[in-house]
């Protein structure tokens, strides 16, 4: 799919969302990268292959002393 030197990684690979841009649409909240991955602003994902990643929620973590 990649016609860039060096090839962008595949949708496979650990830094799949280092692959470029190819289309941006903020207002909708998703780009799709060179490997076919679809990102939402969410940071969940899309592959390819139909595979979903769930987004990366970090919770608030409250530290409380005794």
């Amino acid at each position: 799919m990649c016609q860039h030197q060096p090839p962008c990684p595949s949708a496979d690979s650990a830094d799949r969302e280092s692959a470029r841009l190819v289309a941006h649409h903020p207002e909708q909240g998703w780009s799709l990268l060179c490997n076919g991955v679809v990102l939402f602003e969410d940071t969940g994902e899309l592959l390819p292959d139909g595979r979903i990643i769930a987004p990366q929620r970090f919770r608030d973590v409250t530290l409380t002393s005794a």
